[in-house]
């Protein structure tokens, strides 16, 4: 059942409202930010799993409304977020992104008279410092904006998906990921997501044999770095890309070594 929102901001209703939702621990830093570039929306939800920094009260600083629930898994956190929006049209972001004026504008667009039920948006990664404009850091087509009753978040734990049978429309402009982490702080994050890829995969009943393991990341430094050009985005190019290889080879070593218990 919708729920009124307590944060509605006051524009003209030229199009279908829209709620922002934002699933959050301890981002209080990048959150000024990004509540900033959705005062658009019609409301603001906030989904806290338990922050012990100034999150909460920065969000509700900026408007938003804010709720708490204990972590679920990123696809089923995000989906009691949208089940909780005042709106059916949600706009999901993450605590560190930014919509872009380009972006607004072309939601805005797409809203006022929607031809899908579902949108994906470009997404620029920075990383190093530097914001990356090929490989896998660009343009990272992600899909934000869609009709929750069209439309829902998979239950995966990690690298979760939006879930439609519908056809996906692109939108124009950048959503704009501004990574503050160190590099120390990135890695251990990414060894974590391998975890529970290598327990998903492993929960599914896949296997991964010793060519797979070694071959997959080969591939993925061709595709990315050579193929689409990581190698234009200099330092900060290769550094992600070789992350990423090295991702692909521990969640199948990890994978090999749940097989053998």
């Amino acid at each position: 059942m919708n729920k009124p929102s307590t944060s509605t901001q006051t524009a003209p209703r030229a199009r279908a409202p829209l709620s922002a939702v934002i699933i959050t621990r301890d981002c209080a830093g990048p959150l000024r930010t990004c509540l900033a570039s959705l005062r658009f929306c019609d409301e603001m939800l906030v989904v806290d799993s338990g922050s012990r920094d100034d999150t909460v009260s920065v969000a509700q600083a900026m408007g938003a409304r804010v709720l708490h629930q204990d972590w679920l898994g990123f696809g089923p956190q995000k989906q009691f977020a949208v089940s909780q929006a005042a709106h059916a049209w949600v706009l999901c972001v993450d605590a560190d992104e930014e919509v872009s004026p380009e972006l607004r504008a072309s939601i805005e667009a797409a809203l006022g008279a929607p031809s899908h039920d579902v949108y994906a948006c470009p997404r620029r990664n920075h990383f190093l410092g530097r914001p990356l404009r090929h490989g896998e850091g660009y343009p990272d087509w992600s899909v934000r904006l869609f009709d929750r009753r069209r439309a829902r978040w998979s239950d995966d734990a990690v690298h979760e998906r939006v879930i439609t049978p519908s056809a996906v429309g692109r939108l124009r402009g950048d959503l704009l990921h501004h990574s503050a982490e160190q590099l120390q702080t990135y890695l251990a994050k990414q060894e974590r997501y391998t975890d529970l890829q290598a327990a998903r995969l492993h929960a599914a009943g896949k296997r991964a044999g010793l060519i797979r393991m070694l071959l997959a990341p080969a591939m993925r430094f061709v595709k990315f770095y050579v193929v689409r050009l990581g190698f234009l985005d200099g330092w900060p190019g290769l550094v992600h890309v070789t992350i990423g290889c090295r991702n692909s080879y521990r969640k199948y070593a990890k994978l090999r070594r749940l097989a053998r218990g």
